[in-house]
C-alpha cells in the first residue's frame, strides 16, 4: 500500500464548474455545480499574462474544479473575430497549465444581459450567465 488514499469518483451531479469571462483587462469568474445548475460571481481578476494565471491557479485550488468553462465571443451572425481566438487561446493556455477540461460556450450578448440586469460587475455577471448557459446544456 501506497498510504495514499484512493481517489473517489466524484458522482456527476456533484460536478464544480469555474468560468471565466476573458477580457484583456479584466476575466470575470463564477462558480457553480451541476446539482444546483446556478453559477455565483466571484471577484473579477484585474491582471493580464501570468499575473492573470496566478489568480486563476488560486481560484482552482479554492475551487477544485471539475472543468472549466469559457465564453467564447463572436460577431451577431455567428463569425468569429480577433477577440474570438484570444478566448480560444485563453482555453488552451487554461487547460495546459492546469489540466482541467475546458468547455467553451458562445457567450454573444452575456455582457449587454448582464448590463441590462443591472450588475455592478459586469465581467463576473457575464461569467455567471456563460456558466449557467453550460449547466442548462447538460444532461
Amino acid at each position: 500500500m501506497s498510504g495514499q488514499p484512493a481517489p473517489i469518483a466524484v458522482p456527476a451531479h456533484f460536478q464544480t464548474f469555474l468560468a471565466f469571462d476573458f477580457g484583456l483587462k479584466r476575466t470575470g469568474v463564477a462558480v457553480g455545480s451541476r446539482l444546483l445548475r446556478t453559477a455565483n460571481p466571484q471577484e473579477t481578476i484585474r491582471a493580464e499574462g501570468d499575473a492573470r494565471f496566478a489568480l486563476v491557479a488560486e481560484r482552482i485550488r479554492e475551487w477544485q474544479p471539475d472543468a472549466l468553462v469559457i465564453g467564447v465571443p463572436y460577431h451577431p451572425d455567428g463569425a468569429a473575430h480577433e477577440n474570438t481566438a484570444r478566448a480560444q487561446k485563453f482555453g488552451r493556455q487554461l487547460r495546459g497549465r492546469f489540466g482541467l477540461p475546458v468547455y467553451e460556450v458562445d457567450e454573444r450578448y452575456s455582457t449587454t444581459e448582464a448590463l441590462a440586469g443591472g450588475a455592478r460587475d459586469a465581467d463576473a455577471a457575464s461569467a455567471c450567465i456563460i456558466l449557467e448557459q453550460f449547466l442548462r446544456s447538460l444532461p
